[in-house]
């Protein structure tokens, strides 16, 4: 049995630049981070000679064709892995919810079949595969924040450049700093769970017909990227939460199905609470909002989400990415 594991993410700043219909055009850059939640796969062989998978649903195919779950079935392809193995799938945080979970399986998935084949790849080829499958073959309207960070982890500001070349740098932040953060940013599930493409469909649509709005909206939320970054090296967190209030007015105008009434209304509740700014995680439309709160005010912010029925997430960040936690597989 191999158990393998990637985590799922928070955009800390300039989330959205990575998307191709934007970094090809112009280079992206965001800062974002690993936390301690993670989307699990484990790889058995098989005695029959069958593919077996478990996740929200069970299927036992004979052919890779068969196989209805697209990510399990393009990763088999590319891996080369045809019959006699079982997958399954366990994740610490529901799909769809703006975390980057898909992404983080597919890296976890390929991490275990390349080692279930007796191969072992590096970071940076696991993020390029989970980048190919997802873009190239699948055609989804993704960019490569997501891979990139389930395969490296940590607090790392990526640069997307036109040419499809990622460069990733290690933040140093100091740990007074991270534990601030940490304490600060208060993490909630709107409980809408929404399909990113819908969303991030309408947003390419903006962009590659030079909607000169969309564009300057991209421009400054990359922009907030660098600031992030800043901010962060130079520990200046208390312009942390203007900076997610800023980023959230530009995202939010993107698409029209970015935010709601509903959401708009948590938004405001929590600001009206002390939360001096926050957003939705992801595309948007639904998922988990991220605020940002000083000490001091923060337990009236929570109390407003949860007498709003919304659900705290508790973390930690996450400096290991991608990894094989267990491996008693005797090929």
């Amino acid at each position: 049995m191999i158990i393998s594991r990637a985590p799922v993410r928070f955009s800390l700043g300039g989330g959205g630049t990575d998307l191709p219909s934007y970094a090809n055009e112009h280079g992206g850059f965001l800062v974002t981070a690993a936390i301690n939640k993670f989307v699990y796969v484990g790889a058995n062989p098989r005695f029959y000679p069958e593919i077996r998978l478990m996740y929200s649903n069970t299927q036992t195919v004979r052919s890779i064709d068969e196989i209805e779950h697209r990510l399990f079935r393009e990763a088999l392809r590319l891996t080369g892995i045809k019959d006699h193995i079982e997958l399954v799938s366990i994740a610490d945080v529901p799909g769809n919810s703006g975390l980057g979970s898909s992404s983080s399986f597919l890296v976890a998935l390929l991490n275990a079949l390349h080692v279930f084949r007796g191969d072992y790849v590096s970071t940076e080829q696991l993020a390029q595969e989970a980048c190919h499958i997802e873009m190239e073959v699948l055609g989804d309207p993704v960019g490569k924040q997501d891979q990139y960070i389930a395969a490296y982890g940590g607090l790392t500001a990526f640069t997307f450049h036109p040419n499809g070349k990622v460069d990733f740098e290690r933040l140093d932040v100091s740990p007074e700093v991270i534990a601030e953060l940490e304490h600060n940013l208060l993490i909630f599930y709107s409980g809408i769970e929404r399909k990113a493409s819908e969303v991030l469909s309408e947003q390419k649509k903006s962009i590659t017909t030079n909607n000169d709005a969309a564009v300057e909206r991209m421009h400054r939320i990359k922009a907030l990227g660098h600031e992030t970054r800043r901010i962060l090296l130079e520990g200046r967190l208390h312009e942390y939460g203007e900076l997610l209030h800023e980023h959230w007015t530009n995202k939010r105008r993107l698409a029209s199905n970015m935010t709601d009434s509903n959401i708009d209304d948590h938004y405001e509740a929590a600001r009206s609470a002390g939360a001096i700014g926050g957003k939705l995680m992801g595309a948007g439309g639904g998922g988990f909002f991220m605020f940002y709160a000083r000490a001091h005010e923060r337990r009236q912010v929570v109390e407003a989400m949860l007498a709003r029925g919304l659900r705290p997430l508790r973390f930690h960040f996450e400096s290991s990415g991608a990894r094989i936690v267990s491996n008693m597989h005797g090929g």
